[in-house]
């Protein structure tokens, strides 16, 4: 037997494409997480920190390099790559399009009830934004680089993650020695957000 056969190398779980049964699981999740701070219970942390990571794993594991179509589909027949299928059968990127509009809709029914800044609405649409803002962030550079000519200078990229270090070290460091409330809440809340920025930027 091959070192790979009857895997999900080979065999994707339930025979579905790859990527579906971690796109249910997140869609699960995210039901769950949004349900409950929509009908005002109180989401054990667990759900939202697992949520948090599933969409970072979701999002980062789904990236590829982009070829071109024809050579592509040579990759395909030669065995190469495997012939690309999307989550569940949906079209292209209805799993992150879901997710996405799960959170819009939430934001946009917690305002119309008058409770977008209740806590746990802040916190958890508030870490989402500042990742999407690093998503979008990327993607937009991305795109403005291939239209480039020259290389982008790297000076500008290691003053943003100098910035970030520096910002997360000090609040780290008031964290750690036990001092964290001579911070402004606000500065805790920047440097968090700043860190996952720069985890969706990258």
């Amino acid at each position: 037997m091959a070192e790979y056969e009857g895997s999900p190398k080979t065999w994707p779980p339930l025979g579905l494409p790859v990527g579906s049964v971690r796109a249910l699981l997140t869609l699960m999740v995210v039901g769950v997480v949004v349900s409950g701070i929509a009908l005002r219970r109180e989401v054990n942390s667990l759900w939202i920190e697992t949520l948090l990571i599933a969409l970072a794993h979701y999002y980062t594991s789904r990236r590829f390099v982009a070829l071109p179509p024809d050579i592509r589909k040579r990759l395909e027949n030669e065995g190469v790559l495997d012939k690309e299928q999307n989550p569940l059968f949906l079209p292209k990127h209805s799993i992150r399009f879901i997710i996405l509009a799960a959170f819009i809709g939430l934001g946009v029914y917690l305002h119309n009830e008058g409770r977008l800044f209740e806590p746990q609405a802040v916190a958890l649409l508030g870490t989402l934004a500042a990742y999407a803002a690093g998503l979008v962030w990327r993607g937009f550079f991305g795109w403005m680089n291939r239209k480039r000519t020259t290389p982008p200078s790297g000076y500008w990229g290691d003053l943003r993650a100098l910035a970030i270090l520096l910002i997360l070290a000090v609040d780290a460091g008031f964290e750690v020695y036990g001092h964290s409330e001579l911070l402004p809440h606000e500065f805790h809340q920047v440097a968090m957000g700043l860190m996952l920025f720069y985890f969706g930027s990258r």
